[in-house]
């Protein structure tokens, strides 16, 4: 159920938002649906209000057998196969108040992706593939040149840009090192004009304390799931 209604309709399907919008370049369409190349990103969608039509596009996209993650707004249709879904809670930084530089903060990019999936692998923060650094801005923190920490940002739509990728080693961790890499993240995306944003699952009550106590808004409890294009 939505809650704040800051960022309306974007903020409820901010896949289609991201790329039908900003992230185009990194995605294909087809009709009323469209899906991240897979190296960048597993998230598609359907645009709002498309309806039979949208989701006939979406297979077609897809491909028998093919899958897509999807969050926000949505109502899979009889024949499709959910193959994982979790509920996640969506907050954002209504008062523009996560913002600040960090002076340890190193920026990441193409060459330093092999470390990026080396720490994601063990951290686990959620889909992360070769290409995902092409969304936007990473940052991260080294330790005696080894990448113990990083966040960074994900989906962009109009006015409003989600942080992500939000880890930090297990041998890091009680030093604050993932709530000064969000705000680091959060002042690009400030200098930017946008608004930060970002996703939990419900179950991760840790990371949600943390962002709240950052200055992000609980804004609804939004669904995520795997679903898969029926065979013929």
């Amino acid at each position: 159920m939505s809650g704040n209604r800051v960022g309306g309709d974007l903020l409820d399907n901010v896949a289609w938002a991201a790329l039908s919008g900003p992230l185009a370049g990194l995605a294909r369409r087809h009709g009323q649906a469209g899906v991240f190349d897979s190296d960048v990103s597993p998230f598609g969608a359907v645009a709002p209000g498309a309806g039979a039509q949208g989701w006939a596009d979406f297979a077609e996209l897809l491909g028998p057998g093919g899958s897509a993650l999807l969050t926000g707004d949505f109502e899979v249709p009889d024949g499709w196969t959910v193959r994982f879904g979790l509920d996640g809670v969506q907050l954002v930084d209504v008062a523009g108040v996560v913002d600040q530089e960090e002076p340890e903060a190193v920026l990441l990019g193409a060459a330093d992706v092999p470390e990026m999936l080396d720490l994601v692998a063990r951290t686990k923060p959620g889909p992360f593939g070769p290409r995902t650094v092409e969304m936007g801005t990473y940052l991260g923190i080294r330790r005696d040149g080894v990448l113990v920490a990083m966040a960074g940002e994900r989906l962009r739509l109009p006015g409003y840009t989600e942080i992500s990728a939000v880890c930090t080693d297990p041998a890091a961790r009680g030093q604050g090192l993932a709530g000064r890499l969000v705000r680091a993240v959060g002042a690009v995306v400030h200098a930017r004009g946008d608004t930060p944003f970002l996703h939990a699952a419900v179950t991760n009550t840790n990371a949600i304390r943390l962002y709240q106590a950052l200055g992000f808004e609980r804004r609804r409890q939004t669904p995520f799931a795997v679903v898969e294009v029926p065979q013929p």
